[in-house]
């Protein structure tokens, strides 16, 4: 196995091909890159712009270049020794007119070959999508779309379907004999009976009703293959035939403002394979399990193995192939059964590098067991963010916060509120689905037999919504320790929330702990173990939506720690406990990634560096709010009796407008621009004011319109007050952007970047993020970089530090540091880690570590909290400010240390001391 060096995220899209990356290989590999790390890059539905809507597992998406552009990439790749990691999609596709087998389901039904691919309930209890898939996308309610002729009916060579918009459902032959024979005698009169292309239609209509089922496999296909094509050269071949069928399918179009004469169109529609509805629908009733509350992604049950070879053919042949050499697998929580999942893709892949996306609670740990590398970073993420929030302020800013908003604020509160929010308005559908699998259970097993739907769904909403994890990993052959003490904890939690329903929860617990009574046959215990298994893939979505989606926009005390994977409650760690995540990661997941900004991070990394300058001091912030709130106060409309924005939402505004704020000018028109519809997208996750579900217009306009009035750049008292304040900010963090940066490359695990953050990200989340990157700029910076180390290396760094705007300092500090990666990769890779230990009065300020590998040594240093040590305006370096904090020296077998970083010697010894590390630059990075 390959195990990167570094890898670098690229966001392929129609706007973004192959064919543009060819140009930035060498950059890449300059800077010190090993593996591409390449967003999904199988067929997805035309235009998307992030790939995870495939409709095609087993083609390289034509849009982005197709097969032939691709290998010629990896050529180009490996010409200079790089190599790819390929981030795919195991759990959905796109619910879309272009996936052919989700449309190949929909015209045939239970016949189709693709029948068990998708996780479709076809015995669901209401009898109207029983036997059918519900595909609720209609903008309106389905009658109103009916009658107002936006549901129409057409034909062209592959066949009938019913079309709304860009939307195609394939007709089921078997209804082809309803449109076909309407008025068919007019057609026998004026053709005549021996007319050849009436003989032909009529052989046509006689074998639409002798179609095979799917029991006789190829056979059907073949047939109605040949039906389609023998319709199709009748069209071409006889006007008299195609003005029947034209005439017909206008009848059944209907005729607006006569509502009958949709009847034929309604009838039509009641016996296909598919449901049309309204898009809200799918909330509240739902045949298929969809990626969290996205309709328009389906799921697939890639538990089963031949669903699994089938949507990974192509993947596990560019694995063979050399073509892949690492894959990062998406939302691994979604699975049936994901431990079963990774071994069999390790099967597959043996020498492949493999990560996986998981969110792990807070002391949750990923599964040892399994047969991967490490998570995609977001838990190395969490702990370098709460890193460089200061925890000793925790209650002021609980203070201010709370005081700013006039209310008290519990965080858990938030959560159980907005999870409850989410069961009953956008998973109401799954959980009921969850309530009617576990009644059906309930009938064949005496001591349940009288619970009721409502006693069964109150347990089931009440578990779920206390569940402290993502989701548990219970399978047929194992229950781990960790996750019966979750399963144990909620269910205690339930049985005192809920004590009118003690039996149901006590029900439900048995299943959750595998606690089967004897008497039980083998199929009660697959129909029990079934249930589990379903039951633990929605614990995910609804976490996600929950808290991801909805309390992080809610819970706005200090928003850099509002992040996936991350815990808003968690005001930042110790030195001790940021030591032991390191160390724990050496030991279990040496080959993790470190990530510290990626396609799904609500702000930039250095968004979040800047605000978290806040929680060093609070008496600033809260000064400088007060005064905004007053200067502000005008330019509030009133809405729904309330001023707009809320003290929440305004609170929330102004730490965004901190972390984001360009450096430049130029920037400013496009940046006000940006904040409005971010602010519109965060308030409706938000769900407090305003919702997807239900867009409140006036809230929103008048949100957007007091952002536009006090950012407007003439005459404007707050926006002097904040610029100021704002520049301050920006100042420090900078230093904290390169402390993180320099851990994220030098922490066990290996970096990961995502695109375009080699200088300074100050993006918020999609599709913000997903912007174009100036690449050319940042090769002309590297040459720039690359020409001044080697001709005065100290006055280049002086000049980075005094004119730090330009992100120039953060992409050297990556430049030099993946340069040492890779001199000393062994180092970094397999070498041990180590806390050191800090002397004198500023040791809380310095996190320190070192790395060895045998006689060879390296000690990573990287400063926090330095608004109380230096002046704005000042830099963290030299005697002045380090007087007499030092470090241990963790050996003193060399005479000097080499800072691979300034290329400066530090004088080795008994100790080292912090102002000959850090006397040009404010991190370092020394090596024996």
């Amino acid at each position: 196995m390959q195990i990167p060096v570094a890898t670098y995220r690229l966001q392929f899209n129609p706007n973004f091909v192959f064919q543009h990356s060819h140009k930035i290989v060498a950059y890449l590999a300059e800077m010190g890159i090993s593996h591409i790390y390449a967003s999904p890059i199988l067929t997805a539905r035309q235009n998307s712009s992030h790939g995870y809507d495939t409709v095609n597992p087993n083609e390289i998406n034509p849009e982005l270049g197709g097969i032939e552009n691709f290998l010629q990439l990896r050529q180009i790749l490996k010409n200079y020794h790089m190599e790819w990691i390929q981030d795919i999609v195991p759990n959905h596709m796109a619910f879309d007119s272009q996936n052919h087998m989700l449309m190949d389901v929909l015209e045939n039904g239970p016949h189709s070959q693709y029948r068990n691919f998708f996780d479709i309930d076809w015995n669901h209890p209401y009898e109207v999508i029983r036997g059918r898939v519900l595909a609720p996308f209609l903008g309106e309610f389905y009658g109103y779309c009916l009658e107002s002729g936006k549901l129409i009916l057409r034909y062209e060579e592959n066949g009938l379907t019913i079309n709304y918009y860009s939307w195609k459902f394939p007709i089921r032959i078997e209804s082809y004999d309803r449109v076909l024979t309407y008025n068919l005698s007019a057609l026998r009169e004026t053709l005549g009976r021996d007319n050849p292309h009436l003989i032909k239609l009529m052989g046509v209509l006689y074998m639409l009703k002798h179609i095979p089922s799917g029991e006789e496999g190829r056979e059907r296909y073949d047939q109605i293959s040949f039906i389609k094509r023998m319709l199709w050269e009748i069209w071409n071949d006889s006007q008299d035939v195609q003005n029947h069928i034209t005439a017909n399918i206008c009848i059944f179009n209907g005729e607006y403002g006569n509502p009958e004469s949709f009847n034929f169109l309604e009838s039509l529609l009641a016996e296909q394979f598919f449901c049309l509805s309204y898009w809200k629908v799918g909330n509240e009733e739902l045949n298929y399990r969809r990626f969290f509350t996205v309709n328009d992604l389906i799921c697939l049950r890639v538990e089963e193995k031949k669903v699994f070879e089938k949507t990974h053919q192509l993947i596990f042949q560019l694995v063979k192939e050399n073509r892949l050499n690492g894959l990062r697998i998406d939302h691994i929580d979604g699975l049936y059964d994901p431990t079963q999942y990774v071994n069999r893709l390790r099967e597959h892949a043996p020498e492949a590098y493999l990560v996986v996306e998981k969110i792990l609670g807070r002391r949750e740990l990923l599964p040892i067991n399994w047969p991967i590398q490490g998570t995609s970073g977001y838990d190395f993420l969490a702990q370098v963010n709460y890193l460089f929030c200061n925890l000793d302020n925790e209650q002021e800013f609980d203070d201010i916060y709370q005081s700013f908003l006039g209310r008290t604020v519990n965080y858990q509160d938030i959560i159980d509120q907005n999870k409850r929010l989410i069961i009953s308005k956008y998973l109401a559908g799954d959980i009921d689905n969850l309530a009617n699998l576990l009644k059906q259970i309930c009938i064949n097993y005496r001591y349940a037999s009288d619970f009721t739907i409502y006693g069964l769904k109150a347990a089931l909403v009440e578990i779920m919504a206390l569940f402290p994890v993502y989701r548990t990993y219970i399978n047929s052959t194992e229950a781990s320790k960790s996750d019966q003490e979750y399963i144990q904890k909620v269910i205690n939690q339930a049985k005192s929330n809920i004590p009118n329903f003690l039996n149901e929860v006590a029900f439900i617990e048995k299943f959750l702990l595998l606690d089967f009574d004897e008497f039980l046959t083998e199929e009660n215990r697959e129909q029990w173990l079934h249930f589990l298994m379903r039951l633990q893939q929605f614990t995910g979505p609804l976490m996600a939506k929950g808290v991801e989606d909805t309390t992080e926009y809610v819970y706005n005390r200090l928003i850099s720690l509002n992040e996936v994977g991350s815990h808003p409650d968690c005001f930042g760690i110790s030195q001790e406990d940021f030591h032991h995540f390191n160390q724990t990661r050496f030991a279990q997941w040496p080959h993790s990634m470190n990530a510290t900004s990626t396609h799904d991070t609500k702000r930039g990394e250095d968004v979040r560096a800047r605000i978290n300058i806040l929680s060093e001091i609070p008496k600033e912030w809260e000064k400088n709010l007060k005064r905004w709130h007053a200067i502000n106060k005008p330019q509030k409309n009133v809405t729904g009796g309330i001023d707009v924005p809320t003290p929440n939402d305004e609170y929330f505004l102004y730490q965004t407008l901190i972390g984001t704020f360009p450096w430049h000018e130029h920037e400013y028109p496009q940046f006000v621009d940006r904040i409005k519809e971010y602010i519109i997208k965060a308030i409706r996750e938000a769900k407090v004011h305003t919702a997807w579900l239900k867009p409140d217009a006036d809230y929103e306009n008048n949100f957007t319109e007091f952002a536009e009035q006090i950012l407007k750049p003439d005459n404007n008292e707050f926006l002097d007050l904040f610029r100021a304040f704002q520049k301050k900010i920006a100042f420090y963090g900078v230093f904290n952007s390169l402390s993180q940066t320099l851990l994220k490359i030098t922490a066990p695990g290996l970096p990961d970047f995502y695109q375009g953050t080699e200088l300074w990200d100050f993006s918020l989340v999609d599709p913000d993020n997903r912007r174009p990157v100036d690449f050319q700029l940042r090769q002309q910076y590297l040459e720039n970089i690359k020409i001044q180390i080697d001709m005065d290396l100290p006055n280049f760094i002086a000049q980075l530090l005094q004119y730090p705007e330009s992100g120039e300092i953060k992409q050297f500090l990556i430049y030099q540091v993946l340069s040492a990666r890779k001199q000393y990769l062994e180092v970094f890779q397999r070498g041990t880690y180590h806390k050191l230990t800090i002397a004198g009065s500023l040791k809380g300020h310095i996190i320190a570590f070192s790395r060895k590998l045998g006689e060879q040594n390296t000690i990573v240093v990287v400063p926090r909290f330095i608004t109380s040590l230096i002046k704005e305006g000042e830099y963290p370096i030299g005697k002045q400010v380090w007087q007499e904090t030092r470090i241990i020296s963790p050996t003193v077998s060399k005479p000097v240390w080499h800072n691979l970083i300034t290329k400066q010697q530090v004088p080795s010894g008994d100790i080292i001391w912090l102002r000959d590390i850090l006397q040009s630059f404010p991190v370092a990075l020394l090596v024996n």
